[in-house]
C-alpha cells in the first residue's frame, strides 16, 4: 500500500485490519466507533454539538438515545436512499464531490473491508456524481484500498473456517457482493477438496450427539439437510454422513465376549 498517497485531508483514517471480518458486513452500518451517521461521513465532518439536524442531544436518559436513533426509519445500519439532510452531499455547488466520495468510502472501510460493487453503490445512493465516484474507486483500487482479489481470498479462508461454508455457498456470497466471476472462481482454488470433505465430517460429528435415538432415516434426512444449506452438495454429504455414521456405531458398539478382548 502507498503510504504517501494522496486520499484525502490529514487526519482521516484507512480500512481496518483485514483479518476482521463480521458474519454480514452491511454496508452503512455503526463502526466500532459509535453511533453511525448514516451519511458515511467521519464524525469530525458536518458533526458539531448534536446528532445530524444540529438538535442538541436529549438529557432525558438512554431512553430518549435509543428513541432518537430509531427517528429515521428504517432497520438499523442501513444505507438511507439519498444524502442525509446537512451532510456535505446536500450542499450542492459548495462540496467537492470527490472529498466527499473519499470520506464516504473510508469510513466505510474503516467499519469493514469492502468490494468495490459495495461501495459503488454506497456512493450512488448519496447521489455523489458518477464521474468522481470513478475516480476515487479508482484511486483507491491503485494504492490498494480496495482489492476485490484479496478480499475474496480473505472471506474464503474466514467463512470456511469459522462458519464450516462450502464452495456453492461461498461463491454465492461474493457473487452477492459484486465479486467478479473470474475472481470468485479464483478464491474457490484455494480450498482443497478434502479439506472440504473433512470440514463437512466435522459440521456431522458436532451435529451427531442431537441426532441420536431418531429412526436411521430421519437422522441421514437432517444431516444432510444441514450440510446443503451450508452448499455441499449431496454426493459429498451423504458419502460423510455414512462414515461418520459408521464410526458413531463402531464407537457405541456395546462390548460383549465376542469382540474378542480377553475378559476378567
Amino acid at each position: 500500500m502507498m503510504m504517501g498517497a494522496d486520499l484525502g485531508p490529514p487526519g482521516e483514517v484507512g480500512p481496518r485490519d483485514w483479518g476482521a471480518w463480521p458474519d454480514e458486513p452491511q454496508v452503512g452500518s455503526p463502526g466500532r466507533s459509535g453511533r453511525g451517521r448514516g451519511d458515511g461521513l467521519p464524525a469530525s465532518e458536518g458533526e458539531a454539538a448534536g446528532p445530524a439536524g444540529g438538535e442538541p442531544r436529549s438529557r432525558k436518559g438512554r431512553g430518549s438515545r435509543r428513541g432518537g436513533r430509531r427517528s429515521g426509519g428504517g432497520s438499523p445500519g442501513a444505507l438511507p436512499d439519498g444524502p442525509v439532510e446537512e451532510s456535505p452531499a446536500r450542499k450542492g455547488a459548495g462540496a467537492d464531490p470527490q472529498a466527499v466520495a473519499r470520506a464516504i468510502c473510508l469510513r466505510l472501510l474503516t467499519m469493514a473491508p469492502r468490494t468495490r460493487a459495495q461501495l459503488a453503490e454506497a456512493l450512488r445512493k448519496r447521489e455523489v456524481p458518477q464521474e468522481a465516484a470513478d475516480a476515487v474507486l479508482e484511486r483507491f483500487s491503485e494504492v490498494g484500498l480496495i482489492d476485490d482479489e484479496a478480499f475474496a481470498a480473505a472471506w474464503v479462508s474466514s467463512r470456511h473456517a469459522g462458519r464450516g461454508l462450502a464452495r456453492k455457498a461461498l461463491a454465492s456470497e461474493l457473487r452477492h457482493r459484486g465479486v467478479a466471476e473470474e475472481t470468485v472462481k479464483d478464491a474457490m482454488e484455494q480450498l482443497d477438496p478434502e479439506q472440504e470433505a473433512e470440514t463437512a465430517r466435522g459440521l456431522v460429528r458436532r451435529k451427531l450427539s442431537s441426532t441420536r435415538g431418531l429412526d436411521p432415516a430421519v437422522r441421514t434426512r437432517r444431516l444432510a439437510g444441514m450440510l446443503a444449506r451450508k452448499g455441499y452438495g449431496p454426493g459429498l454429504a451423504f458419502r460423510v454422513i455414512r462414515e461418520v455414521l459408521e464410526d458413531d456405531e463402531a464407537e457405541t458398539a456395546p462390548f460383549t465376549e465376542d469382540s474378542g478382548y480377553p475378559l476378567d
